[in-house]
C-alpha cells in the first residue's frame, strides 16, 4: 500500500467520526477501540489532524474529537497531505532528491501519470462518500464487529 499506517487510522478515524450524530464529541478510546488500534498512537494522529485544522478537540468530561467541517467538504487528498506531507504528491517514488520531466529518475515516466491518477482519486473521494459507504454495510471500516455496524446503521 503507498499509505503510510498513520494516513491509514486517521482515515478510518475520519470516517468512524463521520459516521457519528454532527457536533457530537467523540472520545479518542471510543474510536480507537471501535477501529481496533492503539489509543496513544491514534490520540497523536488526532491531534495532528486537529493542527490541520479537520478536527476540533475538547478537554474535559464532555470532551473529545468532533469533525470541523461537514464531511462532503473534507476529501481524503487533504487528510493524505496533513499525514502523509505535501511531499506526498511532488516527492520521487524512488526518494531521489532531483526527480522531475527535464532529470527524471528511472520510474518518473511511467509513475507520474499513476501518480497523477491517485491524486485525482484522493480529491474525488469525500468523508460523505466513504461513511455512507460504510454505514450501507457494502463496506468495513477496520475490523468493526457486525454489533457495532448495526448501531451505526440505526442512527442514519
Amino acid at each position: 500500500m503507498i499509505l503510510s499506517r498513520t494516513t491509514q487510522y486517521a482515515i478510518q478515524a475520519l470516517i468512524y467520526m463521520a459516521t457519528q450524530p454532527r457536533g457530537a464529541a467523540i472520545l479518542n478510546r471510543n474510536i480507537a477501540e471501535s477501529l481496533g488500534a492503539p489509543p496513544t498512537y491514534l490520540a497523536k494522529v488526532l491531534q495532528n489532524l486537529c493542527r490541520g485544522n479537520l478536527l476540533y478537540s475538547y478537554r474535559g468530561k464532555q470532551g473529545g474529537f468532533c469533525l470541523q467541517e461537514n464531511g462532503e467538504k473534507i476529501t481524503l487528498m487533504q487528510i493524505v497531505i496533513i499525514t502523509e506531507g505535501p511531499g506526498f504528491t511532488k516527492d520521487c517514488v524512488l526518494g531521489l532528491k532531483v526527480c522531475n520531466d527535464k532529470a527524471p529518475c528511472p520510474m518518473h515516466k511511467q509513475w507520474y501519470p499513476i501518480k497523477q491518477e491517485i491524486v485525482k482519486l484522493l480529491e474525488s473521494q469525500t468523508l460523505d462518500i466513504l461513511s455512507a459507504a460504510v454505514m450501507s454495510g457494502k463496506y468495513q471500516l477496520a475490523d468493526l464487529p457486525a454489533a457495532l455496524m448495526g448501531e451505526l446503521k440505526s442512527r442514519t
